[in-house]
């Protein structure tokens, strides 16, 4: 029986199709779906909206979903839709009537809106230590290989010299970036719905909405309920830009080994734990976990693009459109998540070939510096510049 169950009969196969998904999903959502359902009734009881035992039961009841969750024993059939209405199906059938009052004050709307923002802020402070962890690791290599010059590129041609320790310290730096980003998509995701309904408020009862958010831990309250379900999709396309940010420095330094470390250049090499092989090829070692992180990027990227396309031209209002917002955020946080573990790993095993960077080291890589001391000596630079040229001039 869903929710919104009224004794009519649907076709089995709009049921189906409306399920979709979201059952399977919704496993992830339980142990929030109860925090937050034990804050809403905690509240419930303190403005005498359902009694002390009644409160009591039903907080017992959650814990024990929790429980049962952790252990792998809760499930949550298709015919249920979601883990709101397996949830409060378990507690009227271990609880009684009191379980038919969990639901009070509330819509599904901003119950599966307030789960999805616990579910988030928690796996983003996941990917912010992840992310923090990647970007120590590269400080610390890059300060061991200080010493070490190698080539630098533009337009993949070797272009000045500089040092592993900067080349390094440059994907360091933009971590550092994507931190801030970061930091502003979970201040914006740190925001409770929780009490605005369907998207219009409550009717009748006056929820203590301040004290719930309080107790889940929230920084704010989303005052405006209509602006509350506006924000579904939008945050999330938040979450996932920053996600492609993390990503596309990944994918950067992911093309860069993948490119330094060949035979051809043998700057760095991935040691023999960390590559794969060829089914044929007996002498191969590949790179694989570096064409998946740098594929990883435009994963991320497309399940940005698939939440920013979802939620254009939608009403105000809930749409049901919204729910297929769900799983490309789950999808991004683990991509992210798994990437960042392999690239930490990357970086703390990668070796560098030390006496290979310094024979690459050369003349031309040392051209503008040639021209900078004829411009010390008076030379004007322009002309410094083409005297220089002259050199590498092809016959």
């Amino acid at each position: 029986m869903t929710l919104w169950d009224k004794g009519d009969s649907v076709h089995e196969a709009v049921l189906a199709f409306s399920a979709g998904e979201e059952y399977q999903l919704d496993l992830r959502l339980v142990p929030y779906d109860c925090r937050a359902s034990i804050a809403h009734v905690t509240m419930l009881g303190a403005i005498g909206a359902v009694d002390a035992s009644e409160c009591a039961q039903l907080v017992g009841g959650l814990e024990e979903i929790t429980r049962l969750h952790a252990r792998g024993e809760f499930a949550i059939r298709r015919e249920q839709e979601d883990c709101h209405t397996a949830i409060e199906e378990w507690l009227t059938a271990h609880v009684g009537d009191a379980g038919k009052k969990i639901h009070l004050g509330r819509s599904r709307n901003d119950q599966v809106l307030t789960a999805l923002r616990l579910c988030q802020k928690e796996a983003l402070a996941g990917v912010r230590q992840h992310l923090d962890q990647y970007r120590d690791t590269l400080v610390h290599r890059a300060a061991a290989f200080a010493d070490i010059p190698m080539p630098g590129y533009t337009h993949m041609r070797r272009a000045m010299p500089t040092t592993v320790e900067t080349w390094l310290t440059a994907f360091a730096e933009s971590a550092k970036d994507d931190r801030a980003v970061l930091d502003g998509s979970l201040a914006l995701v740190d925001q409770s719905p929780l009490g605005t309904g369907a998207g219009y408020g409550v009717p009748v009862f006056e929820l203590d909405r301040a004290a719930t958010a309080t107790e889940l831990g929230f920084a704010a309250v989303q005052q405006n309920p209509i602006h509350a379900h506006m924000s579904r999709g939008k945050y999330e396309g938040v979450v996932l830009s920053a996600l492609s940010q993390i990503l596309f420095g990944l994918n950067r330094l992911a093309t860069d080994i993948l490119l330094f470390s060949m035979p051809e250049l043998g700057f760095v090499r991935l040691p023999v734990e960390l590559c794969t092989g060829s089914s044929i090829m007996p002498q191969k070692r590949n790179p694989d976990l570096l064409e998946l992180v740098r594929a990883n990027y435009h994963v991320v990227l497309a399940e940005e693009f698939k939440v920013k396309s979802l939620i254009g031209n939608l009403m105000t209002g809930y749409q049901r459109d919204l729910g297929l917002t769900k799983a490309p955020v789950f999808r991004g946080l683990d991509v992210t998540t798994a990437s960042l573990e392999i690239m930490t790993l990357v970086s703390e095993r990668l070796e560098v070939d030390t006496a290979a960077c310094r024979a690459a080291m050369s003349e031309d890589l040392f051209a503008t510096e040639d021209a900078y001391k004829l411009v010390q000596d008076g030379v004007p630079f322009r002309d410094a510049y083409r005297r220089v040229a002259e050199r590498y001039r092809r016959p």
